[in-house]
């Protein structure tokens, strides 16, 4: 890879993994629930590694690039996506290792399906506006004027996520809900 921060960005996410399963590993193989505990403690040092990557990189002049955008992004997702994937994950290892309960299956259609598609989508909003306090932040403090035009466009690839998010998510699901509630309205009528 010729762009270092994407390797970084690589790398995070690697590393991310590796703390996770490593992490429930420790957890619920090893029956060590300090060690695991301090493991999964360490997952915000690699956003401290990907943000200190980024800022060192323009510190250094080098070129903005989209995954000096990608960065934000990514630094957005993990912040607020992370603990509810380690949560997942942690209901699906204490079923198959210690006992714990069957993981319960999220609804496909319905209220309860509709409310869980707006509370991810205002997760990914609470993300896209982590994203964007990054990336400006780092546009205002470390880069110079031309690198924090390039950085300020994160903006283009926020709106067209919230955009598809939105329609695929919340949208989608409420269409699902009112045509489903239409047929039902349309059985009921012909008897």
């Amino acid at each position: 890879m010729d762009n270092p921060i994407l390797l970084t960005i690589a790398i995070c996410e690697i590393g991310f993994w590796a703390l996770v399963i490593g992490g429930l590993c420790l957890r619920y193989l090893a029956r060590m629930r300090r060690a695991s505990t301090i493991t999964l403690a360490l997952l915000p040092a690699l956003d401290l590694v990907l943000i200190g990557a980024v800022a060192l990189d323009l510190h250094r002049g080098g070129d903005v690039e989209f995954a000096h955008r990608l960065a934000g992004i990514y630094l957005g997702w993990t912040v607020v996506f992370a603990h509810s994937t380690l949560a997942w994950l942690d209901v699906r290892f204490a079923h198959r290792f210690a006992g714990g309960p069957a993981p319960v299956k999220a609804p496909k259609t319905g209220p309860q399906a509709y409310r869980n598609e707006i509370r991810g989508f205002v997760k990914w909003l609470v993300a896209a506006t982590i994203a964007l306090v990054i990336t400006y932040g780092l546009a205002y403090t470390v880069a110079d004027s031309e690198q924090a035009a390039a950085l300020k466009t994160v903006i283009q690839p926020l709106g067209v996520i919230t955009f598809f998010w939105f329609v695929t998510g919340p949208l989608w699901v409420a269409g699902k809900h009112n045509s489903s509630s239409k047929d039902a309205a349309g059985e009921r009528s012909r008897l």
